[in-house]
């Protein structure tokens, strides 16, 4: 049981795993399968193991406490051991990693290499088997960084591998053996790419951290860096499988590395130009662009079209990622950085840390337009020393009342003195907290439109709404401000019969307040919500 545990930490649970490897677990049991020493067969199959490594000098069994792997040859014979401690509690010193006695002999997963021109080449037993685990069955390992040895390279001879893909850790030291290795293999005529995860990684570690393993190892396969490969190759190109469409391919032009070995240049892909609706932020080599975040004027909701793209040191583009989203929904964020971070490469704190400065970013610019929104759309044109002069003359006139009913009568309103009074002081009244409101009501082609058209003429076009109708809910929906110190003007009574509950609410309380049930974002649970306007 510990052992299984030990293999679903490190994301090895595939239903074939053991038996297709035969893996083991060595917990001091070996010696109770074994006839007893005092018996002659005891003795000797005892000496036989300790002759072999499985049992030490102090008769303790070698790989006790780990999980064994062994390395097999065609005819299923042991050529090689390994074993990994499974425990973390170890006594200061003790190795980790161990191995039978003697130089490495045979070739871990050797069927992979007969199977398919290109491998994967790891550093370690279980980074190997987390590929495999992960679908990617031409995978074989090396025995550490330094690991790499004849038999492996006659193994790939043998099989005529065509191509491999070295995928060491993201270390200075695995750095530098692929580096080391990739040159021995080109000079054997067999093409090399460098599996880069990010800094400080395994394939185990990084495949832990990106779930589902099958897509993130799948995304360093296709990104892999070409290295080179002997100029003098005469066979067919493999299919590019592991490499991502952006990256150059053998045929390019290339340029010289560290390492003395050829690097194909990439083509520079500029990030695309910035437009009214569309914010760019660049992170590191991420670059950022969100879309859409104009529309969001509710401070409930930020919802955005979200490209993310990452760049290479040159420039050229190594991937990106783009989905639309509701950025204040956490389930939703969780699922973008988590696919995010596969197509990336990168870890998810990484993307998570970058989603939040584009966040606080767009919070920003969502307040100010969000204030824009809310202050009166058409404002008051100011006045001129004298029309503010003529206004004050006429406001302090003791005709005024005559003067008003006078210029109305102008408009072509006859003969409705008191009616033409009643309503212009009803619109003025707009100015004050509690505003009148008025009722036109005649005989069918009295004049009604004739006298509320005399009155709105008079009310600034800034400060007057008129429409023909209105629904039910339309008022509801209106900006929280959009009233405010306005006149509402409806031509019939018929038009405004859906709102006529809304319109007195508004009437007598100012304000008007509506709840809606929807679902919680972050925890799928309804919810009421309640809107004011």
């Amino acid at each position: 049981p510990e052992a299984l545990a030990y293999l679903k930490a490190r994301g090895l649970d595939h239903p074939e795993l053991i038996a297709r490897f035969k893996l083991g677990y060595a917990n001091r049991t070996l010696g109770l399968r074994l006839p007893t020493r005092d018996r002659q067969a005891g003795f000797d199959i005892r000496s036989r193991l300790q002759k072999v490594g499985i049992y030490r000098e102090s008769g303790h069994e070698h790989f006790n406490g780990s999980l064994v792997v062994p390395v097999l040859d065609g005819d299923g014979n042991v050529l090689e051991v390994y074993g990994r401690k499974i425990r973390d509690d170890l006594r200061k010193g003790t190795p980790s990693h161990l191995y039978l006695p003697g130089p490495h002999r045979g070739v871990w997963n050797e069927r992979a290499l007969a199977e398919s021109g290109e491998i994967i080449l790891c550093e370690a037993l279980i980074d190997a088997m987390t590929f495999w685990c992960a679908g990617f069955t031409n995978v074989t390992a090396a025995y550490g960084v330094e690991g790499f040895t004849s038999d492996h390279l006659a193994a790939l001879r043998r099989h005529g591998t065509r191509r491999v893909l070295i995928a060491y850790d993201r270390d200075d030291a695995g750095d530098r053996a692929a580096d080391k290795l990739a040159v021995e293999l080109i000079a054997e005529g067999i093409e090399c790419l460098r599996v880069r995860f990010p800094k400080g990684l395994d394939a185990n570690a990084y495949a832990l951290k990106l779930t589902p393993a099958h897509q993130s190892l799948g995304l360093v396969l296709r990104q892999a860096e070409w290295i080179g490969r002997a100029p003098d190759m005469d066979t067919e190109p493999l299919p590019v499988i592991a490499m991502p469409a952006t990256t150059a391919v053998p045929d390019v032009p290339a340029v010289p590395s560290a390492a003395g070995v050829d690097v194909a240049a990439a083509a520079v892909v500029a990030p695309p130009p910035a437009t009214d609706d569309e914010l760019l932020i660049t992170q590191g080599d991420r670059h950022w662009r969100v879309r859409g975040w104009k529309k969001n004027l509710s401070p409930e909701q930020m919802r955005v079209n979200l490209q993310v793209r990452r760049s290479a040191a040159d420039g050229a583009l190594e991937s990106y990622h783009v989905d639309t989203l509701d950025l204040y929904a956490a389930r939703a964020r969780a699922a973008y950085i988590r696919q995010a971070s596969i197509e990336l490469g990168l870890l998810d704190d990484v993307v998570k840390r970058d989603m939040g400065h584009v966040l606080l970013q767009l919070e920003t610019l969502q307040d100010e337009a969000i204030r824009a929104s809310v202050q009166p759309k058409n404002k008051v044109p100011p006045l001129s020393a004298d029309e503010e002069a003529a206004a004050l003359a006429l406001l302090k006139s003791p005709d005024l009342v005559a003067r008003i009913v006078l210029d109305m009568e102008r408009c072509g309103v006859v003969g409705e003195a008191n009616n033409l009074l009643a309503g212009y002081l009803a619109a003025i009244s707009r100015k004050l907290d509690a505003p009148l409101a008025i009722l036109i009501q005649s005989s069918s082609a009295a004049g009604k439109s004739s006298l509320m058209d005399a009155v709105l003429a008079m009310v600034p076009d800034e400060e007057r709404i008129q429409y023909s109708a209105m629904t039910g809910q339309s008022l509801f929906y209106l900006g929280e401000n959009d009233m405010q110190h306005k006149i509402l003007a409806i031509a019939e009574e018929e038009g405004v019969r859906q709102a006529a509950y809304a319109l007195k609410l508004l009437q007598s309380d100012g304000e008007l307040t509506m709840a809606s049930t929807g679902k919680d974002e972050v925890t799928g649970n309804l919810v009421t919500k309640q809107y004011r306007v």
